[in-house]
């Protein structure tokens, strides 16, 4: 599903990812641990398409739908839950239904209608993760996914994970919370100031 081979990225002199080079297959789960400032976002940013490789190469299915899930939610405060998903929607080609359906799954259709800036942290995650999972992509990536949650928005992504992992999606997350990611992890990756190690 994906192939990183070699992949540097420079900021300035400074080699924050060196040589990473590692694979994911349909239906794995690849926690990357590491300390603050070992790359981890970094690395999943190249991995997302938010920015590029200087050195390397990344390859996955022309055809492949990504999820990500980073540190900024992603999400438009003036607008309802509805409308964010809706957008997101329809940017993937999204069924009509599918916000609808997301919204009801995490526990938010009574809010539905509703600007986003007013939402708790935890309700806002519930939102954001909608926009990830609602189009069904086949890699998802996850950057300190659980960070902030309340339990049941924990509990949530755990469910829609296993259930993707199970679909055949392949998934990187990061995470400081080792044992929330890995309940989920088939496989672990630690970078360390850049490097896998």
């Amino acid at each position: 599903m994906l192939k990183a081979e070699s992949l540097w990225r420079f900021f300035g002199d400074f080699a924050a990812i060196r040589n990473v080079s590692f694979d994911v297959g349909p239906g794995e789960c690849v926690a990357l641990l590491g300390s603050n400032g070992a790359g981890k976002t970094t690395l999943l940013k190249m991995l997302a398409g938010l920015s590029t490789p200087q050195k390397g190469a990344l390859s996955l299915p022309a055809a492949a739908h990504r999820g990500y899930v980073g540190h900024g939610l992603g999400l438009y405060e003036d607008l309802s839950a509805i409308e964010n998903l809706k957008f997101w929607s329809g940017l993937y080609g999204g069924s009509d239904s599918a916000p609808g359906e997301w919204l009801d799954r995490a526990g938010l259709s009574h809010v539905a209608h509703s600007p986003v800036r007013q939402f708790s942290r935890g309700m806002r995650q519930r939102v954001a993760l909608g926009r990830a999972f609602q189009h069904r992509p086949q890699l998802l990536l996850l950057d300190e996914p659980f960070t902030g949650l309340d339990q049941p928005s924990v509990e949530l992504l755990q469910a829609v994970l296993r259930e993707s992992i199970h679909d055949g999606a392949a998934v990187v997350l990061s995470s400081h919370q080792i044992p929330e990611a890995m309940t989920l992890a088939t496989r672990v990756l630690r970078l360390d100031r850049g490097q896998l190690v």
